[in-house]
């Protein structure tokens, strides 16, 4: 019956007495109708061995009692920025960051900065797990940064050339340890020859730098004899069982029809080399299944492992390691149990189009045929006319719709890494706990590791493409190898392709279609001109605040010409994106999963590069505006829900996690801001059509406290309130603008208040217009603010991602940090 949702058997755990040997009376035997994560079920698993070693690994460590320790300021070659100064304190060594450290920003305010390196021997990054700081401060440090190798000395730009994670500093004057990432950065590539730490200020400040320890892998895996973890291969993530060789585990299980085990190999180090075997043991005779040294660091060891011979009977499942130097870590990648698909809970692919803006797709009425595919799509599926991103850029809308919690409730922006809070749950893991295959494949690290999202996921990919306007077909390949590798059934997998991001490079046979060679080279030379115009060593992206007005005049720029050609370069991109998810999807059909599928075809935000031209206040385009977040929503799942439907209500990206919990019968989160769009989908009652929200916010170095915007679009209207990350009273805004003088400037206006019927770009606010009107929506939306900033007490970043207390603890106990 169409429209029927079932909760599925999830892991049922039956409790038997086995006489097998090497496993405990009593155990646990697992079954399942989706696949078996083994690593989700230590609980249950009789485990020998594996004890770490006995003397762990040294760190790299300088201490800073003694001087600065080979320690020197760097350069900032752009010549913005003087190096800051280095100055022996009693415990270590002071960082100033002075008016001389200070640079301007186009929007007129000023930042200081200021870094510090040491030189390393050529060493393999990937070699090493953390970096731990100790360092204090009690002035206006807003983060302290990871950054690798020095540039060549004549670039014009910041003076590394590779960045890692950030972290939020603590301003209390006492000494804290700040534990960064040593394995990641954006495109990383060659040895590791120079460690960087970089911190920023808005006010003079000095930053009390203690030690610096660099920690080895092999001391993350200290923690516990046997743990779950994520392991990178370059820009791979896998999630990881772990073990220290020699050790064993068995598993009593009940194996599905053609059941199989799929499972990545992985070492730590190259010089000491892992057996790794399997055995199955059923009514006391045991069969060797797989066994292999392994001693590439560099790639996993893909294996399946085949157990159809014991279909729907039960065996002794053993994972064992063996290694010439006792303690060594050995890694199981997503070591998972699958058959025959036996659960009517469906796959389910997230396809975001990063940057796609639903104004520039023929299937929403635009006049260049852009999507041909997804028009056909919409046959097959439903159509929500007017779908919102909620907010406009990657980094903070991405986390989002992952968590279904707004941008200020998860603590807003305040550096590129900025991790989701450990309370808030991806969908990646929503998923993966009810028995998904999981995956992430994206190409934008925005919506992968920078934020966190490799959380559930068995397999990560955020590396971006080349060229980028490409990105889904490097993207579908390692989806559809993923699957070669682990083809059990339901699977979860989040695309997030970059094709109609900038910069624009159209492929054949899409190239031309909308814009002539002549002047497609005329414009990449107007990016160039307007970048050197404008002092910036590489072009930006176009929008309403990349270039300052003079710089147009200056570079000798037709504007519109710059603008309209691309938009055609756009729309050549849209029409590759939409051709690969065609052929996406009729390979999906010709494998057989289509009718089992739920496809949510979306974006991230709108086409934010595209509209600048028309913008009358450059840096005040509201988030209400079409461009930058109406976006497309295309949902199929061709067993359970009516197609060619089209809906005119106004939905969000928020909704996405609660319709995928609510289609696949699955518990909702214990807090959610969106709704589930499923009575909708499945045509019964339990949708309520409520105002759309815009929620964006950046965190006050000075301060911590939150400045953005909160918007609404309700029906005919959009409001948007302005908030400051320090609200100044009516008086005190009056006096600091020369009271009430003529002349006097007026204090900035709060809530701004939009005409959607006659203003559809939302181009002026009509606030003036409508007063008694613009004070409900600020009174409402206020009374929102309040409510996000008391939900966000539920949620709070540590600041030590990604360890763990038990993990710190015993990073301490080992002496690699204090």
């Amino acid at each position: 019956m169409r429209g029927r949702v079932l909760v599925p058997a999830l892991f049922l755990l039956n409790l038997l007495t086995v006489g097998c040997s090497g496993s405990p009376r009593g155990a646990s035997v697992l079954t399942s109708d989706t696949p078996i994560h083994l690593e989700d079920h230590l609980d249950v698993a009789a485990i020998e061995g594996s004890e770490p070693p006995e003397t762990p690994p040294e760190p790299l460590e300088w201490r800073f009692e003694e001087g600065a320790g080979g320690w020197l300021a760097a350069d900032f070659p752009d010549g913005k920025t003087r190096p800051l100064s280095i100055e022996k304190i009693e415990d270590g060594i002071r960082l100033d960051l002075t008016d001389a450290t200070s640079f301007e920003l186009p929007n007129g305010r000023r930042r200081h900065r200021g870094a510090v390196y040491v030189d390393l021997p050529e060493l393999n990054r990937e070699d090493w797990a953390f970096v731990a700081v100790r360092a204090r401060t009690a002035d206006s440090v807003g983060a302290i940064g990871l950054h690798f190798n020095l540039r060549e000395p004549d670039v014009t730009r910041g003076p590394f050339e590779y960045a890692g994670e950030w972290i939020d500093v603590i301003n209390d004057g006492s000494i804290h340890t700040y534990i960064m990432r040593a394995d990641w950065s954006w495109d990383y590539e060659g040895p590791w020859r120079q460690l960087g730490i970089t911190f920023g200020s808005r006010t003079p400040s000095s930053l009390d730098l203690l030690s610096v320890s660099v920690i080895p892998k092999a001391a993350k895996y200290a923690a516990e004899p046997v743990g779950v973890a994520t392991e990178a291969r370059g820009q791979v993530h896998r999630r990881v069982l772990y073990t220290h060789a020699p050790g064993r585990l068995d598993y009593q299980l009940k194996v599905p029809e053609d059941g199989r085990l799929d499972v990545g190999l992985g070492v730590l180090r190259a010089d000491i080399p892992v057996r790794f075997s399997v055995h199955a043991t059923v009514a006391g005779e045991t069969q060797a299944l797989l066994d292999e040294v392994v001693s590439d660091k560099e790639a996993w060891a893909q294996r399946s492992v085949d157990l159809s011979n014991w279909g729907g009977r039960q065996i002794l499942l053993t994972l064992e390691t063996e290694s010439e130097n006792p303690g060594t870590v050995a890694l199981w990648a997503a070591p998972t149990v699958s058959g025959t698909r036996a659960t009517e809970m469906p796959n389910v692919i997230l396809y975001v189009i990063d940057a796609g803006g639903a104004e520039y797709m023929s299937v929403y009425g635009y006049n260049r045929p852009t999507t041909p595919n997804l028009d056909r799509l919409a046959q097959e599926g439903v159509v929500f006319e007017y779908a919102y991103s909620n907010s406009s850029w990657s980094k903070t809308s991405t986390p989002s719709f992952a968590t279904s919690l707004h941008h200020s409730v998860l603590g807003g922006y305040k550096t590129d890494s900025d991790p989701i809070p450990d309370q808030a749950r991806t969908m990646a893991e929503h998923l993966h706990a009810a028995g998904y295959q999981t995956a992430v494949i994206v190409s934008n690290a925005y919506a992968g590791t920078m934020s966190s999202l490799d959380r559930g996921a068995d397999f990560l990919r955020d590396e971006g493409a080349e060229p980028n306007s490409t990105s889904s077909v490097e993207l579908h390949d390692d989806f559809w190898g993923w699957r070669e590798t682990s083809p059990g059934e339901p699977y979860f997998v989040h695309f997030q392709t970059t094709d109609v991001h900038w910069p624009w490079k159209p492929a054949s046979p899409f190239a031309g279609m909308y814009l002539d060679s002549e002047r497609r080279e005329q414009f990449y030379e107007w990016e160039r001109a307007l970048a050197d115009a404008a002092g910036r060593a590489r072009p930006r992206w176009l929008s309403h605040r990349a270039y300052p007005e003079e710089a147009y005049e200056t570079a000798g720029v037709d504007r519109i010409a710059l603008f309209d050609a691309g938009r055609a370069l756009y729309d050549e991109t849209m029409a590759h994106q939409d051709w690969q998810i065609g052929r996406l999807v009729e390979r999906l059909k010709a494998v057989g999963e289509w009718d089992n599928t739920l496809l949510i075809v979306a974006a991230d935000h709108g086409n934010t590069h595209g509209l600048g031209v028309f913008d009358p206040l450059p840096g005040q385009v509201p988030n209400v505006a079409p461009h930058v977040t109406r976006i497309p929503l295309i949902i199929s799942w061709p067993a359970r829900i009516a197609g060619g439907q089209r809906f005119p209500q106004p939905v969000s990206m928020i909704d996405v996690l609660p319709t995928v919990l609510d289609i696949a019968g699955l518990p909702m989160p214990e807090v959610q801001q969106g709704q589930s769009l499923a009575p909708l989908l499945l045509g019964r009652p339990g949708w309520e059509e409520r105002p759309v929200l815009f929620d964006e916010f950046y965190v006050d170095w000075d301060t911590g406290a939150l400045e953005g915007a909160l918007g609404m679009i309700d029906g005919r209207w959009g409001a948007v309130l302005r908030i400051a990350a320090e609200e100044e009273s009516e008086e005190e805004a009056t006096e600091s603008k020369g009271g009430e003088e003529e002349g006097a400037e007026e204090p900035p206006v709060r809530l701004k208040l939009y005409d959607r019927w006659n203003d559809p770009f939302a181009l002026n606010s009509v606030h003036e217009e409508y007063p008694d009107l613009a004070e409900e929506y600020e009174t409402r939306l206020e009374e929102l603010w309040e409510a996000h900033l008391a939900l966000a007490q539920r949620f709070s970043r540590t600041g030590e991602v990604p360890l763990t207390p038990e993990q710190l603890q015993t990073l301490r106990s080992l002496g690699y940090i204090q």
